[in-house]
């Protein structure tokens, strides 16, 4: 497929996808480093949606950042303020919000999924999470001497509350632009649905994705 031509069906996509989407938001969950916030910026763009990454809204609301927080009050008091965050979020919809990994923990921010979005979980395997989490150094849940160890149990205690969302896409590496409009597509087919269809293959990306009511 020529650029033009891959342009022109996410443009399609786009015009479906908000035409269907009403006042929801699209929410985006998975762990660190699935790509939550580089795929949610660009499919914020093709939709022209607002971007909301909520834990930059986090930081904004306390005045510290999320290591900051974790350091001076802990894990509970940051789960907190992110279920108040997001619930805020989510209230102004529509846009695209890139949540923390752990945001699935909360039932309350699960409900304000269920209420006032469209979620997908960017599911990605550990070895592909750890290559891209090394490149930055402020996940203060990895500040272990063994990060693939966190991160596998981790995605054990989280892979439960991320396989309740509507979507999932499997992330993996290659260009953005070919996620999104693979992202676009399921969206699009789920919305067409009512979004509530019963969990089958995504037609766009085929042994990449799902769709679940």
């Amino acid at each position: 497929m020529t650029a033009e031509a891959a342009g022109a069906t996410v443009k399609r996509l786009a015009r479906e996808v908000r035409a269907n989407l009403g006042s929801r938001s699209i929410v985006l969950v998975g762990m660190m480093g699935s790509g939550k916030s580089s795929i949610g910026r660009r499919l914020a763009a093709a939709l022209d949606l607002p971007f909301s990454d909520a834990d930059t809204a986090i930081e904004q609301a306390a005045g510290m950042t999320v290591e900051e927080i974790f350091t001076a009050h802990g894990e509970p008091y940051f789960r907190e303020g992110e279920e108040r965050v997001i619930k805020r979020l989510l209230q102004t919809g529509p846009q695209v919000v890139a949540t923390g990994g752990g945001a699935v923990l909360s039932a309350k921010t699960r409900a304000a999924f269920a209420a006032n979005g469209v979620s997908i979980w960017l599911k990605a395997p550990v070895d592909l999470l750890l290559q891209r989490v090394a490149r930055r150094d402020n996940r203060p849940l990895l500040k272990t001497a063994d990060p693939r160890a966190v991160l596998t149990r981790l995605l054990s205690e989280r892979g439960a509350y991320y396989a309740e969302a509507n979507l999932i896409y499997e992330s993996r590496d290659g260009p953005h632009e070919v996620a999104v409009e693979e992202v676009l597509s399921l969206l699009a087919s789920y919305l067409a649905r009512g979004g509530a269809t019963a969990k089958q293959d995504a037609p766009a990306a085929p042994g990449n994705s799902e769709e679940r009511s």
